[in-house]
């Protein structure tokens, strides 16, 4: 087949990626040739069965590969102009839906291990638990209503409430023009859905957020990433892509943006406003981690007040994300389109749910938990940055505020290969490759600075600095 040397520069992963794909392009491996195993291919090449999990991943992400429950990896058919000719959600003979959910599975699959530095959610205990007791409470005296569905855009006193919430932040709505989703990545993927067709070139944070690439892939966009500074956005980046793609849309979290923590500043609100109106696109604000931010800041949609921004936000961050409630607000025409897109997707969400989410939000404690919870974050962040900069991390950038750190070590060339590694020691790491648009390799990686506080992280990431 190919060798691997374990002495080269090149990490084991890309190795076996690109022996693999060369095997596949030079017709050496045929479309439906079963691979071997990850056991059988680890054990004749003397490499860890996490190593040759990682490589097959990317293999499958990329279209070379597809996984067939209970019988392995198979080559995978593909057009004549290599992957991307196969990437559509309605070939019936293609993988895209699961090649797409497979490596979505990946970010989740190890929430077993004990030690989560890597992961994208809060601890059970810096959550809203007493507020959702309350509601609880007073939910059980009510009559819940058992039958029916629900409103199709969402329990009615939330989808208020979240009008006078936006109100005190500048944005003007309506209750109409708010819907109630499953989390804010079913409200993603609706209006990925809704404003975006095969082939639509869409931009995107690079870094930007998993599970929305995910989507947008399986929908066969054309993804292009506007890089990420500590500061914000590169603007020359992006002005050059509006100038040689014409993108429809763009989808960003301008605010302690995942996973860099990044924060845009107003002058660079205003300026994507401008580009947006001068290039005819759409913008879709994931203002998720909104309520972490200690400072008062304008967002994107109450600068335009809904008029090319679409607004995404979701209480699975503070409250609680089994919950899964989030919500989307946008011009009226295209909230009306959203929630036929919802009711064809899943009829109509949780009204138990959303009733739990409105009971914590008006028991009176709520304002109080976030303070809490801000300034627990802020700690946090001063602790952990402290602790990577002791080790030789560079710090993409210190927001002081929301969950995330991004940062690298210069002595560790592929993130994904050390989370493999780190999975044997019970931890979970957030490899940058995650976050990128392409997949591509990169030593930087995401810290969730609410579980910083294991000694044994810090041990094990001081034994991989060579």
């Amino acid at each position: 087949m190919f060798s691997l040397s374990p002495q080269s520069s090149v990490p084991l992963v890309t190795q076996i990626v690109q022996g693999l794909r060369g095997l596949i392009e030079d017709g050496s491996m045929r479309a439906g040739t079963k691979v071997p195993s990850i056991r059988q291919f680890a054990q004749v090449h003397g490499v860890s069965v996490y190593t040759v999990v990682e490589a097959y991943d990317r293999l499958v992400a990329q279209g070379f590969l597809v996984s067939r429950p209970h019988s392995g990896f198979f080559v995978r058919r593909r057009g004549r102009g290599g992957p991307a000719d196969s990437v559509h959600p309605k070939d019936p003979g293609g993988a895209t839906a699961f090649d797409a959910l497979w490596y979505l599975r990946k970010i989740f699959e190890n929430r077993h291990l004990s030690m989560k530095p890597g992961c994208g959610w809060l601890p059970d205990a810096w959550l809203f638990e007493d507020g959702l007791k309350r509601s609880l409470r007073a939910l059980a005296g009510d009559d819940v209503g058992l039958g029916g569905y629900g409103d199709p855009k969402g329990y009615p006193q939330l989808r208020a409430l979240m009008r006078d919430t936006l109100a005190e932040q500048e944005v003007a709505v309506v209750p109409e023009q708010v819907l109630l989703t499953q989390g804010s990545s079913q409200a993603l993927d609706l209006v990925a859905r809704r404003l975006v067709r095969p082939g639509d070139a869409v931009l995107v944070d690079d870094p930007g957020y998993a599970n929305l690439l995910f989507s947008l892939r399986y929908l066969g966009a054309k993804l292009l990433g506007v890089p990420r500074t500590p500061g914000g956005y590169d603007l020359a980046a992006l002005e050059a892509l509006l100038a040689e793609h014409r993108p429809k849309v763009f989808f960003t979290q301008p605010r302690l943006h995942s996973p860099t923590g990044s924060v845009a500043p107003l002058s660079q609100l205003h300026r994507l406003l401008q580009l947006a109106e001068r290039h005819d696109f759409t913008i879709v604000e994931n203002d998720i981690y909104a309520d972490l931010d200690p400072t008062p800041r304008p967002s994107l949609a109450g600068l335009d007040q809904l008029t090319r921004v679409v607004h995404i936000s979701s209480f699975s961050k503070t409250i609680s994300p089994n919950l899964r409630v989030g919500y989307v607000v946008a011009d009226p025409d295209l909230v009306e389109d959203l929630a036929q897109l919802k009711m064809i997707a899943g009829l109509t969400s949780s009204e138990f749910a959303e009733r739990l989410v409105y009971g914590a939000l008006t028991e009176g404690r709520w304002r109080k938990h976030l303070k809490g919870l801000r300034d627990r974050l802020a700690e946090a962040h001063e602790r952990v940055g402290a602790r990577l900069d002791g080790l030789g991390f560079e710090l993409f950038a210190e927001p002081k505020a929301g969950m995330f750190l991004w940062a690298r070590h210069p002595a560790i060339a592929d993130a994904a290969e050390l989370s493999d590694r780190a999975a044997e020691h019970d931890i979970l790491l957030g490899p940058g490759h995650l976050f990128s648009p392409m997949l591509n390799a990169t030593p930087w990686m995401r810290f969730n600075v609410a579980y910083g506080e294991d000694d044994r992280v810090y041990a094990f990431l001081a034994a991989q600095r060579g």
